[in-house]
C-alpha cells in the first residue's frame, strides 16, 4: 500500500480556502458590536447578535488569493526586498566565508556547535519574548538554513533555530508589546505586570525547544538517516562541505555590516517602533552597501538581486493565500460565531478546567486570526470579563491568551510566516508536523501546567 502524503504546502492552503468558504455556508453569520478604544477596534462583550447569512460563492476562490495580495502587500514587498537584499549579500561571498571559518572552528573543536546552536536559540527566544519577532524570522533562516547546511545538518535544524527559537519565546512573552502589552491593557491589567512567573514561563519553554533541537542534532550526528529530510532531493545538504573562501577585508567589513544591521534592527524595533516597511528598507541599505563593499558590478548587482528575490517567490504566493483565507472567513461573518460558542461553552465550567478550554479556545481561535494583536483586540475584551465570573485572575487570562496564540503559531497552516518560512527551506508541510508535533505536545502539557499552577496560587 502506497503511504500516504500531504500534498504541497500551496494545494493545502487552497484546500483549506476551499473548507472556509464551505464553512460560511454551515456557521450561522454572527456578530459583535464593536468600539474604537485608541487605535483598536475592540469587541462590546455580550453584544453578539445573529446577522444576515453572508455565504461565500465559488467566486470567492478565485479572488480571495487577489484580495489576500492586496491586503499583504507590506509583508510580500518585505519578503521580496529582504530576499533581493540577501542575494547581494550572498554574491559578495562573505557569509560563505564566515560560515566557512565556522565550519573549520567546530571541525578542531566540536564541542563549540553545542555552544554556538544554543546560544542562537536562546538569542531569537529572547527576541520573540520581549519584542515580538516574528515577521523578522523570514529574514535570519537565509542566515540559519545555510549555517546548519555548513555543519552538516538538515534544513529543519536551519529552520528550527529562528523560527521554534522565536515561537517560545513569544509564546511565553515577558515583554512583547503586541501581544502581553496589548492583551493586558484591553484586561485593564498593570502594564507588563507579573513578569517573574513569566520569565519562569519563558525559561521552561526555551529550555524545552533547546533540549529537542539539540536532540534531533545529536541523531543526525549519529546517523545522518535520521533526518526526516534523508528520503527526499535535500539529501545532498547533510553533507559537510568546507569551500575555499578566503575571508578578506571587503568580506570581514561586509559581516562587520550585517552585524550592525541586527544591532540597528533591535534598536529600531524596540525604541522608534519600526515595522516591517523600515525593517525592509534596513535590508536594502545593507544589500546595497554589501555590493559596493563587494565589488560588484551593476550588472552582478541587479542579477543578483533579482535571483535573491525569485528565491522567496512562493513564500509571498503562500502569504497571499494565507491572507486570503481569512478574508474568505472575516467577509463570511463566522469568526465572532465561532467566538460566541466557544466563550458559552467555558463560562460553564469550573476554574481549574475553564483556564485549560481558555487556553485551547485561543489557539483554535489563531486558525482564524494568527495575527497576536488582532488576536486579543477580539478575545480579550471578552476573556477579561469572562475570567472575572469564572473566578480567574485576569493575569492567568491574559497568560492563557498568550500561549495559546504564540503556541499554534509553530505549526497553523494559514499563517503566513510558518507557511513561508517551510517554502523557503523547502520542507513538506507534513515532514514539519512529524517533526515538530513531540515538541508541541511537550509545549502545550507545559502551558497546562503553568495554567493550572497560576489558578491555584491565584497568581495575578
Amino acid at each position: 500500500m502506497k503511504k500516504f502524503k500531504l500534498p504541497d504546502t500551496l494545494v493545502i492552503s487552497s484546500g483549506i480556502l476551499i473548507l472556509i468558504i464551505v464553512l460560511t455556508w454551515i456557521i450561522p453569520a454572527g456578530e459583535y458590536v464593536r468600539e474604537i478604544v485608541g487605535n483598536r477596534s475592540l469587541v462590546v462583550p455580550g453584544s453578539y447578535q445573529v446577522i444576515e447569512s453572508s455565504p461565500q460563492s465559488i467566486f470567492s476562490f478565485f479572488i480571495a488569493p487577489i484580495k489576500g495580495f492586496i491586503s499583504a502587500a507590506e509583508v510580500i514587498a518585505f519578503i521580496f526586498f529582504v530576499g533581493g537584499a540577501f542575494g547581494l549579500v550572498n554574491a559578495t561571498g562573505s557569509i560563505d566565508a564566515g560560515l566557512e571559518k565556522l565550519v573549520r572552528l567546530t571541525v578542531r573543536n566540536p564541542a563549540y556547535k553545542w555552544l554556538i546552536i544554543p546560544g542562537l536559540i536562546l538569542a531569537f527566544s529572547f527576541c520573540g519574548a520581549s519584542f515580538g519577532m516574528s515577521e523578522e524570522v523570514l529574514v535570519f533562516v537565509l542566515i540559519t538554513i545555510p549555517l546548519a547546511q555548513a555543519l552538516g545538518y538538515d534544513t529543519i535544524t536551519g529552520v528550527a533555530i529562528p523560527f521554534v527559537g522565536a515561537g517560545v519565546g513569544f509564546a511565553g512573552a515577558f515583554l512583547n508589546p503586541f501581544t502581553v502589552g496589548v492583551a493586558q491593557g484591553i484586561a485593564q491589567v498593570p502594564l507588563f505586570s507579573g513578569i517573574r512567573y513569566r520569565l519562569l514561563v519563558w525559561a521552561v519553554f526555551s529550555l524545552m525547544a533547546i533540549a529537542y533541537i539539540l536532540w534531533y542534532i545529536y541523531r543526525q550526528d549519529v546517523n545522518r538517516e535520521n533526518s526526516l529530510l534523508y528520503s527526499l532531493k535535500t539529501t545532498k545538504i547533510l553533507e559537510v562541505k568546507v569551500r575555499d573562501y578566503p575571508l578578506t577585508v571587503n568580506r570581514i567589513i561586509v559581516l562587520i555590516l550585517f552585524l550592525l544591521t541586527i544591532l540597528i534592527l533591535a534598536w529600531g524595533v524596540t525604541t522608534q517602533g519600526w515595522y516591517i516597511t523600515e525593517i525592509a528598507g534596513l535590508f536594502l541599505g545593507l544589500g546595497i552597501f554589501s555590493s559596493l563593499i563587494g565589488g560588484l558590478s551593476l550588472s552582478q548587482t541587479t542579477n543578483a538581486f533579482v535571483e535573491g528575490a525569485k528565491e522567496m517567490m512562493m513564500a509571498c504566493l503562500i502569504v497571499g493565500f494565507c491572507k486570503g483565507i481569512l478574508i474568505v472567513a472575516t467577509e463570511g461573518k463566522i469568526i465572532d460565531t465561532i467566538l460566541f460558542q466557544i466563550t458559552q461553552t467555558v463560562e460553564s465550567l469550573p476554574a481549574v478546567i475553564s483556564v485549560q478550554a481558555m487556553f485551547w479556545f485561543q489557539a483554535i481561535l489563531n486558525f482564524f486570526v494568527p495575527s497576536g494583536s488582532g488576536q486579543a483586540a477580539l478575545t480579550m475584551p471578552i476573556m477579561a470579563p469572562l475570567s472575572d465570573l469564572l473566578g480567574i485572575s485576569r493575569q492567568t487570562a491574559v497568560l492563557a491568551f498568550q500561549m495559546g496564540d504564540g503556541l499554534n503559531n509553530l505549526i497553523i497552516p494559514t499563517s503566513g510566516v510558518t507557511m513561508g518560512v517551510l517554502s523557503i527551506a523547502k520542507i513538506p508541510y507534513e515532514i514539519w508536523l512529524r517533526w515538530i508535533m513531540p515538541l508541541m505536545v511537550s509545549l502545550c502539557l507545559g502551558a497546562m501546567f503553568f495554567l493550572f499552577i497560576a489558578v491555584k496560587i491565584g497568581w495575578s
